[in-house]
């Protein structure tokens, strides 16, 4: 299959891409791993594609005081070899093993896999678990949405059709936070059945910060508040993970799909929940984040 006939055009700065925006039928287009394919099969027939490749500014990772700002038109594997981030948010190159195969990593943009918003997929769930900021910006405003704002239902988000996704910014983690990260699919680079987030802090033997993201599970990522609100402030010493770990199951609805069926996706949570928790611990303990 062959897409339909579109017009394209080509924004060299966010002021142009919004600009070419202003269309009754336009798209955005920058990796392509998902338009592309859904053209092909005519489920998509934009009349307009506006490639935003060229605008630089998207293309950044870097540091606006103690936060981290990724662009939009970063690439997983980008996020994955960047050394900025491998110091300040490792968690994030420990997740972007797990993002589908190495053409898809190499092409695939952190804003494309936001604004799809794939349940399954790795960024919302680091946006949810690192307390991220995603940026949208309009003919009128930029807007700085948290995750459980911009995620409404499985390929849903609160953006609209005249906005674009310029960036995602992460506040300082805590300060000796250990994280971790992992999934569970069929097969490696398949999206994910279920997968789990931890950021922990420990000071002076007690958990002072704990935080842990689920994705799969949902509508969107998910927090599992009920156990991070029981191991908040609880002696490290006192805490038993194996025992805590099925509390993150706690309200969670997941779907049954041809990957998996809702009750094997709940059987996985805990199991996840409890080693990215435990290496998120020793971490944290180790000093290494």
């Amino acid at each position: 299959m062959k897409p339909a006939p579109f017009e394209y055009l080509r924004a060299t700065s966010v002021s142009e891409a919004l600009e070419f925006l202003q269309h009754d039928d336009a798209k955005i287009i920058a990796g392509g791993q998902s338009l592309v394919p859904m053209m092909n099969f005519r489920l998509a027939q934009p009349e307009r594609l506006v490639d935003i490749n060229a605008i630089a500014e998207l293309t950044e990772i870097s540091e606006d005081g103690a936060d981290i700002v990724i662009g939009s038109l970063v690439r997983h594997a980008e996020a994955m070899r960047s050394p900025l981030l491998a110091r300040r948010l490792p968690v994030i190159a420990e997740a972007m093993r797990h993002v589908a195969h190495l053409a898809i990593r190499n092409r695939g943009t952190v804003g494309g896999s936001l604004v799809h918003a794939d349940p399954s997929a790795e960024w919302p769930l680091l946006v949810a678990l690192l307390n991220g900021e995603i940026i949208v910006e309009g003919p009128e405003e930029r807007r700085y949405l948290a995750a459980e704002e911009f995620f409404i239902a499985p390929l849903v988000t609160d953006i609209g059709e005249d906005e674009i996704l310029t960036a995602v910014r992460f506040p300082e983690p805590p300060s000796g936070a250990g994280m971790a990260f992992d999934e569970v699919a069929r097969r490696a680079g398949d999206f994910a059945m279920a997968a789990s987030g931890a950021l922990v802090q420990v000071e002076g033997g007690v958990i002072r910060d704990l935080r842990v993201a689920l994705g799969g599970v949902g509508d969107g990522p998910v927090r599992a508040s009920a156990l991070e609100e029981e191991l908040t402030g609880k002696p490290v010493d006192a805490v038993s993970v194996a025992d805590i770990a099925e509390l993150a199951c706690e309200g969670l609805e997941p779907m049954t799909d041809l990957h998996a069926s809702a009750e094997y996706r709940l059987h996985l949570v805990p199991v996840l929940v409890g080693r990215v928790l435990e290496t998120a611990l020793a971490r944290a303990a180790g000093g290494r984040a």
